[in-house]
């Protein structure tokens, strides 16, 4: 990916260009950082490629020039943010097949129809425009015959149609497809009504009687275009969760005892749904400042090859140690969860390839798909970045993101060391050996290069020098290109601009599932099932604490299943967060022990994404494979309740306190790992195992009796 040419001979190249050269042919790692290309997603070529391009590159200069040098009134600056990556979505993702040759692209009539649609998706648009003119002219509102017969019902015409028929429509892959061209308008159409009004006074009457119905008009298309892209970008899961809680706003009032509530009428719950109550709120504040600018500062990490250094790093120093390809993909999984945020993500990145070097060195399939789903899974919660969840649990809680961060060390600390564990017995039961010497990097020369470290070094720096986490995500961006001219993969313009070509299409599945939370969120929100479901956790907890605490985590795993660590997190904080909070946990405790459950929902039966992909590389069965991760992981289940227990563990009480509790936990994980895979020392026995397994629940809690 170098883009600095090199016009120097061979008979030129000095002695270390020489073993620069032998360095990479004895790299193990390389394409770690390579795009994954989605089978739903465009190959663009000629000018659709350099378009689309272009609009992703302009979309995350928008955001780095917004977030640093010139400020926009937040509203405006979040429908924006929303609307740029629905539009570059729906230009690069597909939401049927594509057609395999050029005879099996759209029938005619198709063609002829998605045309026509463009005209009351144009309309609509052009409206907006007019709208806004009038506003400018000194209207105070829109006549609401104009924003329902000239905007809303012909915006949500196009909108729905289009949906409809995107389902149906062949394309070739290399281009973009008319029904995706109008929804691409309709975008436009719904976000250009919501800039005419948010930016006057008509902005306050939102969720009463006096707000434009326009507003519910463009919420209803905006709402139908966010649930289209999330279906396309992330599949049903998430999808099928919001219109059950949509499906609530109406059937809710019939509904018997705690779950019934009075009632919202359409109008009144679409003119809220798309403000910081719902759409615009907690989770698109995070993804339109936090999430975005640390995957342009992702997508330049990529960009100098560091995560084939990272991988390399991690082979080189774990291996050479027994079932050492199962130790390098925890290494690297938790090196790659930094900059990467997502549990699938990691998988695929990493996973392609030692899972396949852990079934050469005796691993069965299912475990070594397991491992590498249970570690990549850690990468979430792996400090600094944590993925994008420890930054909405700033902001929803106003605790500062780096608190939230140290807090994390001790339980990721423990969360790894449990599945070094669980990894290092089941090689010495197995028997199994590392790798050769000749197999792996020399860690000698991979040292050479430990400056790629500086990037991650700036940032957590930053934040502890009191640097804001934009401030900081910006600088150790910069550093990112700086360090570049360090190594072989030098930056240049070139380089630049494909990281932020990248970026902003790395950004467009994390950006789409926020504003879909954010819809759930809405719903909770406006309807007050939250309060209900605190209620009812306060109710458990007369009866005893703990049940109340495995109500909230059966909770979150349950809302958690098949969706994306980011979105189960908002949605378990909005549900789950406040009815712990209720029954007197601390703030950060409670988001902590949701945040928890909400990540390992990706390795837990019966629909673990994390696994599932994992078991498309290894080749093993499903179900086994997240049976298998589920067991590998499953100090992640014990430990948030020592949060509860135990909150020295996050950080919380004196130097003595925390010492005690880190040691205790860590012996206790230890025998936890020897219980679950019979060996400690040697083989153990039944009841040994038994032994082991109640020491290891008595060390985790760390009291004085235990």
């Amino acid at each position: 990916m170098s883009n600095t040419p090199d016009n120097r001979s061979s008979a030129e190249a000095s002695p270390g260009d020489a073993e620069e050269q032998h360095d990479a042919k004895e790299l193990l790692a390389e394409g770690v950082d390579e795009e994954v290309i989605e089978s739903n997603r465009r190959l663009f070529t000629g000018w659709q490629w350099a378009l689309f391009g272009g609009l992703a590159v302009a979309y995350s200069l928008f955001h780095l020039i917004t977030l640093n040098v010139l400020p926009m009134e937040t509203w405006s600056y979040r429908v924006i943010h929303i609307a740029g990556a629905l539009i570059l979505g729906y230009g690069l993702y597909t939401g049927g097949r594509f057609a395999s040759d050029g005879r099996q692209a759209a029938p005619k009539w198709q063609t002829v129809l998605s045309a026509l649609l463009l005209l009351p998706a144009l309309y609509a648009l052009l409206q907006t425009f007019l709208m806004w003119r009038t506003i400018e002219g000194g209207a105070m509102r829109i006549e609401p015959h104009i924003e329902a017969w000239h905007y809303g019902y012909p915006l949500i015409l196009a909108t729905a149609a289009a949906i409809v028929m995107s389902w149906l429509y062949r394309q070739v892959r290399e281009k973009c497809a008319l029904p995706d061209l109008v929804l691409m308008v309709c975008a436009l159409a719904s976000a250009g009504y919501f800039l005419v009004i948010y930016n006057t006074p008509l902005r306050m009457s939102t969720g009463t009687s006096f707000a434009p119905m326009g507003i519910s008009y463009a919420a209803i298309a905006g709402s139908l275009l966010i649930l289209e892209m999330t279906r396309r970008v992330t599949g049903n899961a998430l999808v099928i969760i919001s219109l059950v809680f949509l499906l609530y706003v109406w059937g809710g009032p019939y509904l018997p005892g705690f779950l019934g509530y009075p009632g919202l009428s359409v109008g009144r719950f679409f003119s809220q749904v798309y403000t910081d109550a719902g759409i615009l709120g907690p989770t698109t504040a995070v993804s339109s400042t936090y999430i975005i600018l640390f995957i342009i500062f992702a997508a330049f990490l990529q960009a100098s090859k560091v995560g084939d250094y990272f991988v390399n790093f991690a082979f080189a120093a774990a291996g050479r140690a027994r079932g050492g390809p199962a130790k390098v993909s925890i290494f690297a999984s938790g090196l790659m969860g930094m900059i990467n945020g997502t549990s699938a993500g990691n998988v695929v990145s990493t996973g392609s390839l030692t899972i396949p070097l852990m079934k050469k060195v005796g691993y069965p399939a299912r475990s070594a798909g397991a491992i590498e789903a249970a570690a990549s899974s850690g990468g979430q919660i792996m400090p600094p970045i944590m993925g994008a969840g420890a930054f909405i649990m700033a902001e929803i809680t106003g605790i500062p993101y780096r608190e939230i961060a140290v807090a994390a060390l001790i339980p990721a600390a423990l969360y790894f060391l449990s599945v070094y564990c669980m990894v290092d017995f089941e090689a010495a039961r197995k028997g199994m050996r590392g790798m050769r010497k000749d197999e792996i990097p020399q860690f000698r020369r991979l040292v050479k290069q430990v400056y790629l470290f500086a990037p991650i070094i700036i940032l957590i720096a930053a934040l502890f020098m009191g640097y804001s986490v934009i401030r900081a995500g910006t600088l150790a961006t910069a550093s990112a290109a700086v360090v570049s001219w360090l190594s072989p993969h030098k930056m240049g313009i070139r380089s630049i601009l494909k990281a932020l070509q990248l970026a902003g299409t790395m950004s467009i599945q994390i950006i789409v599932v926020c504003a879909c939370a954010g819809l759930i969120v809405g719903v909770i929100s406006l309807t007050g099932v939250g309060a209900r479901f605190s209620s009812l956790l306060l109710g458990l907890a007369g009866v005893s604490q703990l049940l109340a605490l495995f109500f909230a985590m059966c909770i979150s795993i349950l809302l958690g299943m098949g969706m994306p660590t980011t979105a189960a997190y908002a949605v378990a904080a909005s549900v789950v967060a406040p009815g712990l909070i209720g029954i007197g946990i601390q703030p950060l405790v409670a988001h902590f022990f949701v945040f928890y459950f909400a990540v390992m929902s990706a390795i837990t039966p019966p629909v673990a994404l994390a696994a599932y992909a994992a078991s498309g590389i290894s080749g093993a069965n499903a179900m086994e494979t997240s049976t298998t991760s589920f067991k590998i992981g499953l100090a992640a289940f014990i430990v948030p309740f020592m949060f509860f227990y135990s909150p020295a563990i996050l950080m919380e009480g004196s130097g003595l306190q925390i010492l005690r509790v880190a040691v205790t936990a860590t012996i206790g994980v230890v025998m936890l790992a020897a219980a679950v895979q019979a060996w400690y020392f040697g083989a153990v026995k039944a009841w040994q195992r038994l032994l082991l397994l109640a020491g290891a629940i008595c060390m985790i809690y760390g009291g004085i009796y235990t």
